[in-house]
Parts: C-alpha cells; structure tokens; sequence
C-alpha cells in the first residue's frame, strides 16, 4: 500500500479518535482505513494504536509517530504547494548563459526592464562566447546567435542578426576599398575564432551563394575586441549589427560590396525539452521576444534590406 498514504490515514484516524470517523473524512470504507493503519504498524513493527470495543487511543509509539510523522507531512505539503506556486507565477531564480557582446551590450538593460516587470524574480547571468551545455551545466536557458546546431534544445527566435562587412575609412584609405569579393583574399580580414565557417565567409551575390577564403594577423574569440580593432584601422571585420550597428551610422565604420550579402541569421532563446515549462522561463522568453521584437533597436539608421544585386 502507499505509505504516504498509510501515514495520512494514520494521522487521520489518531486525530478523529476514530475508523468510522476517518474514513468518512477520507471517503474509503471503514475496511481500508484499518488495512492501511496494520500496514503502516507492519511496516515501522509497533503497535500505534490501542484498539478496544469503546474506544481508539495512542500507544506511546503511536504517540511519538503521530506528532514526528504529522510535521514531516505538513512540510510535504507546503513543499507541494510552493512548486505549485512556482508553475503558476514567475518566481524563482533565473540562470541564464549569453554571449559576451550580446550580454554586455543588450541583455543588461533588458533583464532591469524585466526583473522591474517581476519583482520575484531573481537572476544569475553567465557571460561566455562558447557554447555551455544547458542540462549538465543547469542553466534555465541560454541566447544564441546564429545557426543552431544542439537538436536537443528547443530554441525561439527573439530577434534578427544582420552580419555587416565593415571597415575603417582609414584603413580604407590606406589600403584601398575592395571592389569584388575576390579582393577580400588579399586584405587584412579579422577572423572570429568560433565561426561555423573557420575562415571561409559566405554570402549571397548577384548570382547566388559565393564565399572567400580570408586570412589576417588577428584572430579572436570576441565580437567587441574585433570591432575595437576594426575602428582602429586594423582591417575588414565580418560582425553582427547589435555589436558594429552604431559604428556604422555615426561613420566610424564603412559597409563594404553591398552587392553581396551576408545569411541574415538569428538571435535565439533555448532552452531544454521539458514536459512543462517553468512560468519564469516562459515569461523571460516572451519578454524578449516583445523587447527586442522584428526590427531591433541596434538596426536602428542602418540601411533597409534590400534583395541582392538590385
């Protein structure tokens, strides 16, 4: 028989002084009541209960079990009643993995928008370029930029990533703007160290997909550190909008063979299968989602999309 449920009749029956009593409070028979006290008494190998034709009264063990076993399934209930607590309302603590730049530049003032929004939740933020494993490493979710790759995680789209090719004036000046994509090969190209496509960068052309081989003194495994040292002059730099967007608009940074178009990619939320969703992930994914939205404020200035080779 269920033991929690042996424990439950127990108490019952120990607090109405009564089978008949507590098995009308119970809605078992009188029957069950009784098989589920003798199996609990089985089990713990002590009589709990003096049992005589007039009346029902506790043994010094029953006693003793009644007042421990009692508290033990109060804190059951109210540890039952705070999970339920917990998938009704976003509460809890929020653990999250993000990239660097992203995090840096982005998530921080959302997350102060959305923890004004929910005042009981709290979060834990990790900020790191690699990709962490959500389960093993117990993350609630993660933002991911790019082309998704782990079919283990249920992603979200949250907002679009344009790639933008870019260059200093300076550098420009110095070494002459590239007129095909050809011309890339022969530049000083700085290289993301995590990129899907080592150093091959891909885009869509006037007459379909086309990709350069690029090399380059500096690699790094930062989108910001590359945007630093393409501000600087150091050469051509393949970076996402929400990190060089605002470069580009105030000039510091120059688009470059706007004929050829790097895959429009995305930034996604993740997060593992689970039967049902923790209200505090939910909400915190929706929140993005309204946040940032279809045309994100880093994109603000920048020119439209248009179709390639128009």
């Amino acid at each position: 028989m269920d033991r929690l449920t042996s424990i439950e009749v127990f108490l019952r029956v120990a607090a109405q002084g009564s089978f008949a009593a507590a098995a009308r409070d119970l809605g078992m028979s009188r029957a069950m009541v009784s098989k589920h006290v003798q199996a609990l008494e089985t089990r713990l190998g002590s009589r709990l209960l003096h049992r005589t034709t007039r009346k029902l009264s506790l043994t010094e063990a029953g006693r003793s079990y009644f007042e421990q076993a009692g508290t033990l399934l109060e804190a059951l209930r109210e540890a039952e009643e705070t999970v339920s607590a917990l998938q009704s309302a976003p509460r809890g603590i929020l653990r999250i993995n993000a990239p660097v730049s992203f995090g840096l530049l982005h998530l921080g003032s959302a997350l102060e928008s959305f923890m004004r929004r929910y005042p009981e939740i709290s979060a834990e933020i990790t900020l790191e370029d690699r990709q962490a494993d959500l389960v093993k490493e117990g993350y609630d979710l993660a933002v991911r930029i790019g082309r998704l790759t782990d079919s283990s995680l249920i992603a979200r789209r949250i907002a679009p990533c344009r790639m933008l090719l870019v260059a200093a004036p300076e550098y420009l000046e110095r070494r002459g703007r590239p007129a095909l994509l050809s011309d890339l090969a022969q530049h000083e190209c700085l290289s993301y160290s995590y990129s899907a496509s080592g150093d091959e960068w891909r885009f869509d052309g006037p007459d379909g997909p086309a990709s350069v081989r690029i090399g380059g003194r500096l690699r790094a495994n930062n989108g910001d550190l590359l945007r630093a040292a393409c501000v600087a002059g150091q050469g051509i730099a393949l970076v996402p909008s929400f990190i060089a967007g605002p470069d580009v608009v105030g000039g510091r940074l120059e688009p470059l063979l706007p004929d050829y178009r790097p895959a429009l990619l995305g930034v996604h939320a993740v997060y593992p299968h689970a039967r049902h969703l923790a209200p505090k992930v939910r909400a915190f994914i929706d929140f993005l989602v309204e946040y940032f939205g279809p045309e994100p404020a880093w994109d603000a200035g920048l020119e439209p999309l248009q179709e390639v080779g128009r």
